[in-house]
């Protein structure tokens, strides 16, 4: 399974997880992204709903994917919790 960071058998089994789950993130903002917008582009109401759905779902997926880094990456919640 290639997770699209260097040489993925040097990597530990939590560490090629972490890797997923990020750029699982990465790719989870980059469609908020999109279907923001396509909401500030289409003049089609119905269709502005739609988007608007699958871009909270976006969301929701982003959520979970952090919750998940955070519980499984000790120095990712330090700094959630202690940012300047």
């Amino acid at each position: 399974m290639a997770v699209g960071y260097g040489d993925e058998k040097k990597l530990s089994s939590e560490e090629r997880d972490l890797t997923m789950a990020r750029q699982s993130l990465i790719e989870e903002l980059g469609a908020i992204n999109w279907y923001q917008e396509r909401i500030d582009t289409t003049t089609d109401a119905e269709l502005k709903k739609i988007l608007e759905h699958n871009r909270d779902e976006e969301k929701e997926h982003t959520a979970m994917l952090m919750e998940w880094i955070r519980e499984n990456d000790k120095t990712q919640d330090k700094m959630f919790k202690e940012h300047d």
